[in-house]
């Protein structure tokens, strides 16, 4: 229809790699043709709606008016009835979609920009939200006020299931940060939000059946049944299920609090305040333990309509049930030769209660066992060839190593991670098909309500492409320019990843400026991987209000230096020698910043050594100012206050090139 109306198509580019030098849309959709010229977007934007009379489209299409009236500052824009009036836009849904998603919607769409009109086709309204996301990402500020470059694009996912944890167990995490999350989620059209409500740490849903599960376990800290139904509902509005984890048997000591009953050894029991794996099992050998989860499953059930059910199933030590003489004789008895056999007859039993209740198992690597159905989902969180080897056996699976947000890696390392790696297994296309998709998982030991979203963002946005585009979609330069803009467009959505930097630094330095703060800030990272809990004693009641909290997980500042030209180097350099002095008075007043001191120190000392490196006409380094200056950078490489100086490594490299160059 589009192409009738316009008399244009001058070239295509159907290649993603070369259109993305043009756009800035994360992820990069399947295919798309560019075209010349532009759709202004001014007063007169207007909005049909072909949808069959689904209220589900047309309430997505006020929400998208939202946006674009808060992206363009134009707020006479509207929605009218299909053929009421010539519209700018043309939203048409050709099936009405039910309320609730589930885990095999068509996402596709087609989207048609001409220099009057754009369409929007999708098959259901998951897929009209995929496209209205692309729209507002493809808005543009130009000479003549907004528009969007004339296009077509072809887009559908490559992975079915795309999700993010989130953890409100170890720090409680209120309705409103799980919202703003739904809603960046949904801008990177990510589908599934795997909400982790039990926890050694805290319960954290409402029970009616069983209320000491949430009155003892949690501290206060819960969601209400009615606060659950909302969610849901927020999600789905958004095209984005909600999968409930409940972990068992294992990380259920909050569970014992309020039903010591369910343990393998007696109580009494207390929340887990630190982080780890507990010897606090349930009882797999008791009848009561099954009747106590049928009422609790069918409970929960009730409030998350998802076809899938977390179990979690992790890291079970087997320490209770190793001490217990009825446990054993309870294994000998039945031929179960170990505790992972123990677990696994616990999980069949539990997926006979799931399946009564409607629901579909999925848990963590620990529940692969052969004797269960091949309809379980397995969610690896170890690796590529554990996935791998599920899909070889019928397993379907998905991916979260390589994804875990609290392991504080660059986005290009997520980036790099592809839930099919043919370089670890060779699977048929069957066996691929196996394999849905994968989850980010923002783990929640060393995050609150104030920086979960920088912990989360812009990165997840990578790990959001990686499962949706094609495979190829790889250029990791093309990634960090599209990541920028996408990060600013979610700050725009609700989530304060950037917002949360300057007022964490505020606090920090008082009445202080904190611009000598924020140039050590800039280029700093928090400690990888586990490496955080070996600096010092945390519980959950450790405050979390150290430059390690506020610091972004990954220093564009750090990134960019690294490729500059040495003229834009020695800028840098300078103003990094000079800081320690202006940053020092400040950190002297502060009890929070004293730790910092080292690190401000060696920030001005490689800055140092950088400046002298660049030098023109510089005198070759003796001896023994090579080694001093080597145990300078190596100095500098430590950690300090559980951070680390991300400059450090390309001054090392700039004095390894000197002492192999004219040295």
């Amino acid at each position: 229809m589009l192409k009738r109306r316009t008399a244009f198509v001058t070239f295509a580019i159907v290649l993603v790699s070369a259109l993305v030098n043009a756009q800035s849309v994360m992820p990069v959709p399947a295919q798309i043709t560019k075209l010349s010229g532009s759709l202004v977007i001014d007063s007169s934007f207007a909005v049909s709606v072909s949808a069959g009379g689904d209220k589900n489209v047309s309430s997505a299409v006020q929400r998208f008016l939202q946006r674009l009236a808060k992206l363009t500052g134009i707020f006479s824009m509207k929605q009218t009835l299909s053929g009421e009036t010539l519209s700018t836009l043309n939203v048409v849904c050709k099936e009405k979609s039910r309320a609730i998603p589930s885990a095999a919607e068509d996402e596709s769409y087609t989207l048609e920009v001409g220099t009057r009109m754009a369409v929007l086709n999708a098959q259901t309204r998951f897929g009209v939200l995929r496209g209205l996301e692309t729209f507002l990402q493809l808005v543009e500020l130009g000479g003549n006020g907004f528009h969007v470059p004339c296009m077509t694009i072809q887009d559908q996912p490559r992975f079915a299931w795309r999700g993010l944890l989130i953890d409100a167990c170890r720090h409680w995490m209120p309705v409103e940060v799980i919202k703003r999350n739904l809603d960046g989620m949904a801008m990177v059209k990510m589908n599934v939000l795997h909400w982790h409500l039990s926890e050694d740490q805290g319960f954290r849903v409402e029970s009616k059946k069983f209320p000491k599960l949430h009155e003892l376990g949690s501290d206060g800290n819960y969601y209400s049944q009615e606060q659950i139904k909302d969610v849901v509902a927020y999600a789905a509005e958004r095209g984005i299920r909600v999968v409930p984890e409940f972990d068992m048997p294992g990380h259920t000591t909050s569970w014992f609090v309020g039903h010591p009953e369910l343990a393998s050894a007696p109580g009494p029991y207390e929340i887990e305040r630190k982080w780890g794996v507990f010897d606090p099992a349930m009882d797999p050998t008791k009848e009561t333990t099954y009747r106590f989860l049928d009422t609790f499953i069918g409970e929960m059930a009730k409030l998350f309509p998802d076809e899938y059910f977390h179990i979690g199933g992790d890291e079970v030590n087997g320490k209770q049930w190793s001490a217990s003489a009825e446990i054993i004789l309870f294994r000998g008895k039945n031929n179960l030769i170990d505790n992972h056999a123990l677990q696994a007859y616990f999980n069949r039993r539990l997926l006979a209660i799931l399946k009564k209740h409607g629901k579909k198992m999925i848990g963590w690597d620990e529940i692969f066992h052969s004797d269960l159905p091949k309809d379980i989902v397995v969610q690896s969180w170890r690796g590529q060839k554990s996935l791998a080897e599920g899909a070889k056996q019928g397993f379907q699976g998905i991916l979260s190593h390589g994804y875990y947000l609290d392991h504080i890696k660059s986005a290009a390392f997520h980036y790099a991670v592809d839930p099919i790696d043919t370089t670890i297994a060779n699977l048929s296309e069957g066996e691929q098909k196996k394999i849905l998709g994968g989850e980010a998982c923002m783990w929640a030991e060393y995050v609150s309500l104030e920086n979960i979203d920088s912990r989360i963002w812009p990165r997840t946005a990578a790990i959001a492409e990686r499962l949706w585009s094609l495979s190829a979609t790889m250029n990791v330069d093309d990634m960090y320019r599209r990541l920028e803009v996408a990060s600013r467009q979610l700050e725009l959505v609700g989530l304060t990843h950037r917002s949360s930097y300057t007022q964490m630094l505020e606090r920090l330095a008082g009445s202080n400026s904190i611009e000598p703060l924020k140039a050590l800030a800039d280029v700093v990272e928090p400690v990888k991987n586990y490496e955080r809990g070996r600096t010092r004693q945390y519980t959950q009641l450790t405050p979390l209000n150290r430059l390690v909290d506020a610091v972004r997980p990954e220093s564009d500042a750090a990134r960019e230096f690294a490729a500059m030209s040495d003229d834009n180097k020695r800028e840098l350099l300078r103003l990094w020698a000079g800081n320690h002095a202006l940053l020092l008075p400040i950190i002297r007043q502060s009890p929070l910043l004293q730790e910092i001191e080292p690190l401000s120190k060696n920030l001005s000392d490689v800055a140092e050594i950088g400046l002298r490196l660049l030098q023109k006409n510089r005198q070759p380094f003796s001896e023994q100012e090579k080694s001093r200056l080597k145990d300078v950078l190596d100095k500098a490489a430590t950690s300090v206050g559980a951070l680390q100086l991300m400059v450090v490594p390309t001054i090392k490299r700039m004095f390894e090139a000197a002492q192999k160059g004219r040295e």
